[in-house]
């Protein structure tokens, strides 16, 4: 039986967006101390999707979420907020969300997906900003950088 409406893309181009984590460079965001590899990036939406890989004792500055975000613990511990969070867990942070440090007990990755930017901040001014835009620079310095090698 045929189908009721046509359901063929308009856009003959688009295609699915694979991420081989395993041959991905790890890219050194704080040296020694917290890493990143970027899976995914969307100008049009402002979205974006990374793995993260912190070394215990590792320390995220406070931030409040621009935008809705989930995480996902592969492995390790973190304290975010006044909880832990293990190996398996989940968690979603709505837009707005405001929270101090967020800290990992022991070497952590996790993969976190987030809506759009993230402002950081300390006790007296704002100290960084991370979107898509930035997450595209990283990926671009990190290509020259192996075409380099």
């Amino acid at each position: 039986m045929p189908l009721p409406q046509d359901i063929s893309p308009i856009n003959s181009k688009m295609m699915d967006t694979i991420a081989r984590t395993g041959s991905m460079d790890w890219i050194e965001t704080v040296p020694g101390k917290a890493y990143l590899k970027i899976l995914w990036i969307s100008p049009d939406s402002g979205r974006w999707a990374v793995m993260l890989r912190w070394m215990k004792g590792y320390t995220a500055q406070p931030h409040k979420h621009l935008s809705g975000a989930h995480a996902y613990i592969l492995s390790g511990r973190l304290q975010v907020r006044d909880g832990t969070l293990e190996a398996g867990d989940f968690i979603y942070e709505p837009n707005g969300m405001v929270h101090g440090e967020t800290i990992a007990f022991e070497d952590t990755e996790y993969l976190f997906m987030c809506d759009g930017p993230v402002l950081f901040f300390d006790d007296n001014s704002f100290t960084g900003y991370r979107g898509w835009e930035q997450l595209q620079r990283n990926q671009d310095q990190q290509r020259v950088k192996a075409a380099a090698e």
